[in-house]
C-alpha cells in the first residue's frame, strides 16, 4: 500500500480585492455619513447583508455593487471593483449630490438673521377649585358562593409501581375549600 503526501496550496482569486472591496465599502459610508442600516435602506437591501459584508462574513454581491453605483453615480466603478483610480468620477461633481446630513454637520434650518427676543417668565397663578363629593351610592357586596367539595377518592402509588385506592366513608370526610 502506498501513501502519497501532496500539499496543494489554494487561493482564491482576488481574495485581496474582495478584502479591500469591504472596506471601499465602509468608505463610501463614511462619506455619506451613513450607518450601516441606513446604508442598505438607501440601497433597498436586507441590512444584514451589509452587516455580513462589513463583517467579512460574505463578499458583496453584483446586486449590491451594481445598487451602489446606481444610488451614488459618482463612484467610479473600477475603484470599487479593483480599488484602482480614483473615488469619485471626474465627470461628476461631488457637491452636486444629495448627502444625508449627520448631527454634527447640519446646517441650521430657517436661521434668522436678527436674534429672536425671549419675554422674561411670567408666573401663571392658578385658582384653587372647590371640591364637592357627589352622593355616592354604598351597597354591600356579597362573596361569591363557594361550592363545598368532597373527596370521593384517594390514589397513592408506590415506587415498586403499586397503589392503594382509599374511598372515604361517609360522613366521615373533611370538607376542602
Amino acid at each position: 500500500m502506498y501513501h502519497y503526501l501532496c500539499h496543494i496550496s489554494y487561493t482564491p482569486p482576488n481574495i485581496e480585492t474582495q478584502q479591500a472591496m469591504k472596506d471601499r465599502i465602509r468608505v463610501i459610508m463614511e462619506k455619506e455619513n451613513l450607518t450601516p442600516a441606513r446604508f442598505a435602506d438607501k440601497l433597498q437591501i436586507n441590512r444584514a447583508v451589509i452587516s455580513h459584508i462589513l463583517n467579512g462574513r460574505n463578499n458583496p454581491s453584483l446586486d449590491v455593487v451594481t445598487r451602489i453605483l446606481d444610488e451614488m453615480q459618482y463612484i467610479n466603478p473600477e475603484w470599487l471593483l479593483k480599488g484602482t483610480g480614483s473615488m469619485l468620477k471626474k465627470e461628476v461633481d461631488r457637491n452636486d449630490q444629495p448627502v444625508e446630513p449627520d448631527l454634527f454637520h447640519q446646517t441650521m434650518i430657517n436661521q434668522r438673521e436678527d436674534p429672536v427676543v425671549v419675554d422674561e417668565r411670567q408666573e401663571t397663578s392658578f385658582k384653587p377649585t372647590a371640591f364637592t363629593p357627589k352622593n355616592a351610592e354604598y351597597k354591600q357586596v356579597e362573596p361569591p358562593k363557594i361550592e363545598i367539595r368532597k373527596i370521593s377518592q384517594i390514589i397513592i402509588y408506590y415506587t415498586d409501581n403499586t397503589f392503594e385506592i382509599f374511598n372515604p366513608q361517609p360522613g366521615i370526610s373533611e370538607t376542602i375549600k
